[in-house]
């Protein structure tokens, strides 16, 4: 990994903005991110949604967020109002689909 891409990758502020549905993620450099829950939702990479996504199955229907919870500094755990709770997003991953959706 680049000391460039590393660098991109280390969030400096991060807001839940539930009204609107967005997960609003800053980085260090300056770069912004916007993720919509329900997106956050069906892009999850746990492994029962890998499997129904490899099995062909649909993904689960959008869902808004309950809780984030920190992952160390690797990333954040974040939970859904349909009760999944078993995704973890690197800072990586979330930074590809802030990017993606920009």
């Amino acid at each position: 990994m680049s000391a460039v891409l590393a660098a991109s990758c280390v969030p400096v502020h991060i807001t839940d903005r539930r009204v609107s549905g967005l997960l609003v993620i800053e980085w260090d450099d300056g770069a912004i991110s916007s993720l919509r829950h329900g997106d956050l939702r069906q892009r999850c990479r746990c492994a029962a949604c890998t499997q129904r996504q490899r099995s062909g199955q649909l993904p689960d229907p959008p869902a808004a967020l309950s809780a984030i919870r920190p992952v160390a500094d690797k990333g954040l755990n974040l939970v859904f109002a349909d009760g999944h709770e078993r995704g973890i997003y690197p800072w990586t991953y979330l930074r590809e689909l802030g990017d993606e959706s920009a």
